[in-house]
């Protein structure tokens, strides 16, 4: 009965699509605000906009002010504290901007700054949807102190900063409040070739003192959707599409300085480098470009933040490098699992994947990261509706140098030559109420003997989907994936017995291994019917499943596969202020799993709510119970494993954040029934704004969470595996300061240090007597005195109590001590130009673990010499 349930789930949602109407041309509920138009004129001829901030020249006399914006939030629909006023022209070349902010105490004004993209202090936005496809647009915002916010905005209300267009404005206060001028090229912009056109335009103000969003269109709280609730730009006439070419050459400067290691040449203390690179935009069309890398530098990336992870799977960091960040939504495809995705551009220039290691190994001398030789995207918008994208990228074959015990040298192949190609295609229909879409990755790999662990070729595909209907506020979407992966019998086999797949579980009657396979096909795909806007109920319901052969890692990324999953969630929205709340939101949550098997796996409900307080204080907390929790991965390809019943909340609140000085506090508290294990989390934070030019902020948080039944290692026991547990003592603690100096909003510092320190102290060892039992006391069995003993570093257990040794296991124990720290200053001395000074320092190592967290900071952090890397990086932006 329990393998049918995911079956009456998916018919339950199949049965909700049919129930309601499809949606027409034309919407069948009113919108709650009348759409409002601007009518705009071109001033080709006339005297130019000087960008100063001042809107004094008679050119922008050529059209009248639009006003009476209304307030969004906190309280929807009624008149705002200052009015604001905004002006739209254009010429040839470029589109024009003005806006007038009433304030009557200027001097109150917020002129706090911050890095392109901060949002600081008081700001006025405009977003400009020049398909008028209801789902994309363009974000310009306008700090009062003059810092450039940009964001292209998708899938009808999804910000993504990392577009970073040219365009040019300034800001001014006088005694009516500040003013703005923006002048933004065509050629930033995506449009049709159309005579007379229409484009969606929107403008929020931010009113800082009383923490106040009012916006041009009217809009209710909380929307269906942002882009299609907005207003009408008119009088667009002979406007002719700017095909973009951009070139931006760059050079870059490095040295590495760090403790020498006696007797390594490979690690003599320092070592440096010069390299140069190019990147490109082209406009094929004026919907299409195509951006190129050659020889991509990534230097002033910021660092990943520590983790340990003991559970053995992969930890995901979100990507950081300007060329796969830029424009990524068009190349996204998560599907099944909020990270589960068809392409996971970290996996473009990984860390190499071969190890140069073997019995004569003296030195080593491996790569980090493979070099990426060229990556080419092709992407863009028509103005019909079709969404494309096109990505190829060349990676290098890389070589560690190796230096044998006996004094010979040699190399190592630790990455083939590879090639990864993405497409990506999405079509709008249905008056944009409805999109489908598809999306194919291929990854070839030049394989030789060194490197035949790994597949040679892998390809995924995938369709997704959604429809709306009644001005959006339903919805019925989802998605569905293929997976190929071919190699050798080796390859095969290490995917089929990898954590992610474990065909090699000895209780799992619907896979096995089988070594002589050299290909997988899997499958995966997620149903949702859901209400997304009006009234004050959200809700969505819907189901998911991966196949135990979908493989998508070798281009995406899948944590883990043989799961299906229901799930439900209900939310009530108070979007209305009170006496007490500007908004909340209360909701719960549900959701099952099972596998492919037909085992039921886990059972978890949840209550949640947000609150955000009159004084702008706020809090968010929950309680969960998961009355059922089986996981097939924890012993590593044993039975199926039980934890006991769990019982969780958490709360976290915080003050204003507007204020000067802001704090944020947050506890997570977690048990199991027989003290199984338990989590206590504490997390404090700190932001302090002692400059409008400066900022600084400091988040600790420390984590101690203790489990009687830690997995650590499997060994042999008369001929049966035995599945080796031990109680942990596990502790994490981390500390993040960030320093945000503003010279000018185009010269900036910024400093970011992170210590992070994990320890892990075992003991009480015991072994799986049976997985599945509900009694702790019965899952496993704790070793006696008689039967384990410790010596040399090692546990040596003689279990059936012979006076001889059946197995042993190292000692589990460890601490690992990492910091890391980036100190950047960036100068934009033109826009689209940059100049990048940058000082790393980097620590990694292990420490002690029956040492304090104070003696590990002394002896592992403090006392240990850091590699330092100095940068230097100029990049010039070519307009042609």
């Amino acid at each position: 009965m329990l393998a049918k349930k995911p079956i009456l789930y998916f018919t339950f949602l199949l049965a909700f699509q049919f129930a309601f109407p499809q949606a027409s041309s034309k919407p069948d509920v009113k919108l709650p605000f009348a759409k409002r138009s601007y009518t705009t004129r071109s001033v080709a001829g006339e005297k130019p906009i000087r960008i100063d901030g001042l809107i004094d020249e008679a050119t922008w006399d050529v059209v009248d002010w639009t006003s009476d914006y209304v307030e969004y939030e906190p309280d929807n629909n009624t008149p705002p504290s200052y009015q604001t006023k905004m002006k739209i022209v254009y010429d040839e070349k470029n589109l024009y901007v003005a806006f007038r902010c009433y304030d009557p105490n200027p001097e109150e004004i917020v002129q706090r700054m911050g890095r392109r993209d901060d949002f600081p202090g008081d700001w006025v936005e405009l977003n400009i949807d020049s398909y008028n496809d209801d789902r994309t647009a363009f974000s310009f915002t306008i700090s009062a102190s003059g810092v450039k916010g940009d964001e292209f905005i998708s899938n009808n209300g999804n910000f993504d900063p990392s577009w970073n267009p040219i365009w040019y404005m300034k800001t001014n206060i006088d005694e009516e409040g500040w003013t703005a001028e923006v002048k933004i090229p065509l050629s930033q912009l995506r449009f049709s070739n159309g005579n007379d056109q229409v484009w969606g335009i929107q403008s929020t103000r931010r009113y800082f003192k009383k923490e106040e969003r009012s916006t041009w269109q009217p809009i209710p709280a909380d929307p269906a959707g942002w882009v299609s609730s907005f207003g009408d730009l008119k009088g667009l006439k002979g406007l002719k599409p700017q095909k973009q070419l951009e070139i931006q050459p760059y050079s870059v400067g490095r040295y590495n300085s760090y403790e020498a290691e006696a007797g390594n040449p490979f690690r003599d203390g320092r070592d440096g480098e010069l390299t140069a690179g190019l990147d490109a935009k082209i406009g094929v069309t004026n919907d299409l470009t195509v951006d190129l890398t050659f020889n991509p530098d990534f230097g002033q990336v910021d660092a990943d933040p520590g983790a340990v992870s003991l559970d053995g799977f992969e930890i995901f960091f979100e990507e950081r490098r300007p060329f796969f960040v830029e424009n990524k939504s068009v190349f996204d495809f998560r599907f099944a699992n909020s990270q589960d995705n068809l392409f996971f551009s970290r996996r473009i220039g990984r860390t190499p994947q071969g190890t140069p290691y073997g019995p004569n190994t003296a030195y080593i001398d491996q790569p980090n990261n493979t070099t990426i030789l060229g990556a080419a995207k092709f992407s863009g918008k028509t103005e019909d509706g079709w969404t494309i994208g096109l990505l190829e990228s060349v990676t290098a074959r890389e070589f560690a140098n190796v230096i044998n015990e006996d004094g010979s040298e040699n190399e190592v192949l630790v990455e083939p030559l590879t090639n990864y190609v993405v497409g990506r295609v999405q079509k709008d229909m249905n008056n944009r109420n409805s999109y489908i879409g598809g999306m194919v990755t291929a990854t070839h790999r030049n394989l030789e003997d060194e490197v035949s662990f790994l597949h040679a070729q892998a390809f995924s595909g995938g369709i997704d989907f959604k429809h709306s209907w009644k001005n959006r506020m339903y919805y019925v979407e989802g998605d569905a994936v293929l997976s190929n992966v071919r190699g050798s019998e080796e390859a095969i086999l290490n995917t089929q017995t990898s954590l992610v797949h474990l065909f090699q579980r000895t209780d799992a009657g619907h896979v096995e291994v089988d070594p002589s396979r050299t290909s997988l096909t899997g499958t995966g795909g997620r149903l949702e019917f859901g209400k997304s806007g009006g009234g004050k109920w959200r809700y969505n319901v819907g189901g998911k499943w991966l196949s135990p052969e979908l493989e998508i890692n070798d281009l995406g990324y899948l944590r883990q596969a043989d799961d299906i999953r229901q799930y439900l969630n209900v939310r009530r929205v108070f979007n209305k202020p009170t006496g007490w709340f500007r908004k909340a939101v209360v909701g719960v949550e549900q959701l099952t799993a099972f596998d492919f098997d037909g085992n039921y796996n886990r059972t978890h409900y949840e209550l949640k709510g947000f609150i955000n307080y009159k004084n702008n204080w706020w809090s968010e907390g929950g309680a969960a119970h998961k009355p059922r929790i089986f996981i097939n991965t924890f012993l590593r390809g044993g039975p199926r494993w039980r934890f006991s019943e769990e019982n969780y909340f958490y709360i976290f609140s915080g003050s204003d954040q507007r204020k000067k000085l802001s704090t944020r506090f947050g506890y997570v508290h977690s048990d199991a029934k027989q003290n199984n294990f338990s989590l206590r989390r504490y997390e404090a934070g700190l932001q302090y704004q002692p400059l409008n030019s400066m900022s600084l902020s400091l988040n600790l948080a420390y984590e101690t969470n203790p489990n009687k039944t830690q997995y650590v290692a499997e060994r042999s026991f008369q001929n049966n595996a035995r599945y080796i547990l031990g109680a942990i003592d596990q502790e994490t603690l981390s500390a993040t300061f960030r320093l945000n100096y503003n010279i000018n909003p185009n010269l900036t510092i910024q400093y970011y240090g992170q210590p992070f320190i994990f320890k892990a102290d075992y003991s009480n060892l015991n072994y799986v007597t049976d997985a599945k039992a509900k009694d702790l006391d019965k899952r496993v069995s704790w070793y006696e005195d008689d039967q384990i003993s410790f010596e040399d570093g090692k546990y040596l257990i003689d279990e059936n109590r012979d006076n001889a040794v059946d197995y042993t296991v190292s000692d589990p124990d460890f601490a690992f001590v990492q910091f890391r720290s980036n100190l950047v200053a960036r100068w934009e001395y033109i826009p689209g130009s940059e100049i990048f000074l940058v000082w790393s320092q980097g620590i990694t190592g292990m420490g002690d673990v029956n040492n304090g967290f104070s003696a590990i900071v002394d002896n592992q952090l403090l006392r240990q010499k850091p590699q330092n890397t100095f940068l230097i990086k100029a990049t010039y932006r070519f307009i042609l």
